[in-house]
């Protein structure tokens, strides 16, 4: 299943590889577009903090971490994160896309790709885990069919100190 799960993808005009070295300074580039996007994020991808973040992201087993592409520009990133082969679950999260790609439909074609590809290696429950405060991911995950199931209260603190309220979305194959 992790095999399968970290192999490149393509969409409907949307591509996905897995984060190398090679990567790195294209998406730390991009990251640096939305400074003040970061403070809503668990983790600072911000050009402070992108070095740290990437390598807890790439230090854990069970997450798979994607630059993601529309045609050859680097649009930003996604992961599959806590991949769970036993209760064949995972979450989609740590996304970012550069400001000049959101509200374009770019969201709804890269998860569309991501799910169909975790569908098809055996997962059977996608989730998404969205900081209680980020409005716009909340309604793109409604947009794309996600079932709200409930906030864990006081779940995480982020990297700035705030103690994060989650909102739990998840869909089922």
């Amino acid at each position: 299943m992790i095999e399968a799960l970290s192999k490149p993808m393509t969409g409907d005009g949307c591509r996905a590889e897995l984060f190398t070295e090679q990567h790195r300074d294209g998406l730390r580039d991009a990251c640096a577009e939305d400074g003040e996007i970061w403070a809503l994020y668990a983790n600072d991808f911000g050009p402070d903090g992108f070095d740290d973040s990437i390598a807890v992201y790439r230090s854990r087993p069970s997450n798979r971490t994607f630059v993601l592409f529309e045609g050859d520009e680097l649009v930003g990133m996604s992961s599959f994160l806590g991949i769970d082969e036993g209760r064949q679950c995972l979450e989609i999260g740590g996304t970012y896309y550069r400001p000049k790609f959101r509200g374009t439909g770019f969201n709804r074609r890269c998860k569309a790709m991501m799910l169909a590809r975790a569908f098809e290696s055996g997962i059977r429950r996608v989730e998404f885990r969205v900081d209680s405060r980020n409005g716009r991911s909340q309604a793109a995950m409604k947009k794309l069919g996600a079932v709200r199931e409930g906030v864990l209260r006081a779940d995480r603190i982020t990297w700035t100190g705030h103690v994060r309220d989650t909102v739990l979305f998840a869909i089922l194959k």
